[in-house]
């Protein structure tokens, strides 16, 4: 007799008969964002020679992509789960296609600025739509090799973005940066619209409606937007500004006051944007703890070690971007041959995630303690982080987005990505400033960076001190993460424990 089948993405299904196919034209849609979150970075001394541009300018071309983005990923995740995901999706690649096609031709820094402001509008689209279109076309038992293989193209786009950049700078005009994106994007369009199906939450009626449904919670969209992009803005200012000057208090208060604005609306709404009942279940508070602190390990320890490579050792952009990529390689190899999601399947995703963690705390200690030493510290270190990064990155995502309804998804991916913006941004914000107050502390004279006050100094001793100062750091800060990211690995694997415990009981209880 013939089983019942669910929708794809519960059990009972087999998945989409093309998933695997689909799951690849995602991914292209996804490292085109993701490269464009580093390729900007190695342009910069073209981009003031050519635009004329100052401090300010290049400040807001990075920050103007990644803030708009960071502000927009819970409302795309919203928009796609009521407007549907595949629809979302196309328009995400059009508008990064579009704002890539206006970077790539602006002759002025406004123009710029205005153009990455869109492709991050096009990005929050992807950034949510994909990972959400993962979650509905893959079985369950699937969901989380799929999602290490999109966590992985994550590592890829980090890896590739400054080496594609350099490669397109050695040849090419700055401009080219932004329309090599154009061929990848056309071709995305044309799998998306041919191979990815449809999807979208079903929505009851609101109590006492005539069969209407809920309305769009344009508010919560709003609040949401202008909370993240405050708070956000508020973490990147920090280092530049001075944490306690006026701009960056005045930031973090607005910041604050918005989300508890938006966190009491959605708890009055009958139909919220996002459904603040989420963090009542262990699962999901023990997955957004972990995701929190990772990405703040991960985000401040890289952005120092590349600081690393460059100021200490003497490596240029180009070179210091190779000898990272050991680091994405290890995730891609993990992830793309199935392995860490057959470890999650065997150990479990606390014990995953813990034993991603603490592999990535030792590979941060190693960078800490064995970098000084030679390149093979360092190489230690990226492949022990890689190791860790392939196990716990995609247990933590699956875990947020199983432990939410799977209508939601759009949501649930807006969160997952909301929250690596955010430690992403915390880790380089803190971490940065540890390292600034420990070189501060050796060496008085400091200026405001290494390059300044390596200019200013007297003789060849004086430039080593200096040079030692900063490596010293350099060093405590990577501690400091090594040990955020192991509290991060701990606090999650006890959350998710206790939340699988919980949930045996009561599956116990209903079938007794």
């Amino acid at each position: 007799m013939p089983t019942s089948q669910g929708p794809p993405g519960q059990p009972g299904h087999p998945g989409h008969p093309q998933r695997w196919l689909i799951l690849g034209v995602i991914c292209l849609a996804q490292l085109t964002v993701l490269l464009d979150n580093t390729v900007l970075n190695v342009a910069i001394p073209s981009l003031t020679e050519e635009l004329n541009a100052g401090t300010a300018d290049i400040q807001w071309m990075i920050n103007a992509y990644s803030l708009v983005q960071s502000g927009l990923l819970l409302s795309a995740g919203s928009a796609a789960d009521r407007y549907g995901r595949k629809k979302m999706l196309v328009t995400g690649l059009a508008l990064f296609g579009i704002g890539s096609l206006i970077a790539g031709l602006a002759d002025s820094t406004g123009q710029l600025i205005a153009a990455r402001a869109g492709m991050g509008v096009g990005g929050a689209l992807l950034l949510t739509t994909t990972l959400a279109v993962a979650m509905q076309i893959f079985t369950p038992e699937e969901q989380p090799k799929a999602i290490g293989i999109w966590s992985a193209v994550n590592a890829l786009g980090f890896a590739t973005g400054p080496l594609l950049g350099g490669f397109m700078l050695d040849h090419y005009w700055w401009g080219a940066i932004f329309l090599v994106n154009l061929p990848v994007v056309a071709l995305a369009l044309c799998a998306v619209l041919a191979l990815v199906p449809e999807s979208k939450a079903v929505r009851e009626a609101a109590p006492g409606s005539p069969g209407g449904g809920d309305r769009p919670d344009l508010l919560g969209a709003l609040l949401s937007t202008i909370g993240m992009t405050s708070l956000v803005y508020a973490i990147i200012s920090g280092p530049e500004h001075g944490w306690t000057s006026g701009r960056v208090l005045g930031m973090a208060a607005l910041a604050l006051a918005v989300l508890a604005l938006f966190a009491y609306w959605e708890n009055r709404i009958p139909y919220p944007m996002l459904d603040l009942h989420f963090f009542k279940d262990r699962r999901f508070t023990g997955a957004v703890a972990g995701a929190v602190l990772i990405t703040f390990g991960m985000g401040g320890a890289l952005f120092l070690l590349t600081q690393h490579l460059q100021f200490v050792l003497g490596y240029g952009p180009l070179e210091a971007g190779l000898r990272t990529a050991p680091l994405a390689l290890t995730v891609v190899a993990l992830n793309f041959t199935g392995l860490s999601a057959k470890w999650t399947a065997k150990l479990g995703t606390p014990v995953s995630i813990a034993l991603g963690m603490v592999l990535m705390s030792g590979g941060l200690v190693s960078l800490a303690t064995l970098a000084a030493n030679g390149y093979a510290g360092t190489l230690l270190g990226l492949l022990l982080i890689g190791a860790g990064c392939a196990v716990a990155n995609p247990a933590m995502a699956h875990a947020i987005m199983s432990s939410i309804p799977r209508e939601k998804a759009g949501v649930g991916a807006g969160i997952n990505g909301t929250l690596a913006e955010f430690g992403n941004g915390l880790g380089v914000a803190v971490l940065g400033a540890v390292l600034n107050a420990r070189f501060a502390a050796l060496i008085p004279f400091a200026a405001a960076s290494l390059p300044a006050t390596l200019a200013g100094a007297g003789s060849a001793d004086e430039r080593a001190r200096i040079t030692d100062g900063f490596a010293s750091g350099l060093e405590t800060s990577q501690l400091v993460a090594a040990v955020a990211v192991l509290l991060g690995g701990l606090l999650a694997a006890e959350l998710l424990r206790r939340a699988e415990r919980a949930d045996s009981a009561v599956t116990v209880t209903v079938a007794a």
